[in-house]
């Protein structure tokens, strides 16, 4: 069973007016005189959102229930544009070694204690690769959009040394957290479902 929908994405109108972001898990152990032991429980990040706040009319309403049917609730995985956070800028994503094809697309976070997250669902016809700064003719490489992997065409590898880096927007791999579609009606046209949960996917790349 297809557990990812591809097309269409969360809708971004509804999108742009959510909230959320990166959430960690760390347990904190406090003891009686206030010192604390603290243990990171996830090394990967996880985005979560709440989209309620874009729903403004019946209308917006009305095209998030069809979409939470097509997805069936929390079956059903789908892109979501984050609006604080969807592009990459001459992110770097390898270094060639005169060999290697494929380069899995990624961004990087921080300064003083670097986070790289793996990007999974890059925007189709967003990207631009480059290798040490020079654009790369898009017949060069492929990109997987469902995976986010950028592979090289034979005779075209980066060359030993080169920085490969990609400018592009992407989406976030996201399911809805909750089997309950609980709207209220509060007057003529007006509608709202409060609390709408949706939490990012925790992806693997394929072997």
């Amino acid at each position: 069973m297809v557990d990812f929908v591809e097309s269409p994405r969360f809708p971004d109108d509804i999108a742009e007016g959510s909230s959320g972001g990166p959430n960690w898990k760390t347990d904190v152990f406090e003891s009686n005189d206030g010192t604390e032991v603290r243990n990171q429980v996830w090394e990967k990040v996880r985005h979560a959102y709440d989209v309620s706040y874009g729903i403004r009319d019946k209308s917006a309403m009305d095209i998030v229930r069809a979409f939470f049917f097509d997805v069936r609730g929390r079956a059903f995985g789908f892109r979501f544009k984050d609006w604080s956070d969807y592009e990459l800028a001459a992110e770097p994503i390898g270094t060639g070694d005169g060999a290697n094809l494929i380069f899995k697309i990624t961004k990087s976070y921080g300064a003083n204690n670097p986070y790289v997250r793996r990007i999974f669902k890059p925007v189709a016809g967003t990207l631009t690769v480059y290798v040490d700064s020079v654009v790369v003719a898009p017949a060069n490489y492929t990109v997987d959009t469902t995976t986010g992997i950028i592979t090289f065409t034979a005779g075209n590898a980066p060359a030993a040394g080169k920085v490969v880096t990609v400018d592009g927007e992407f989406d976030v791999p996201v399911r809805f957290d909750t089997d309950v579609l609980a709207a209220s009606h509060d007057g003529w046209l007006t509608e709202e479902w409060p609390n709408i949960p949706i939490k990012e996917l925790k992806l693997e790349d394929p072997v």
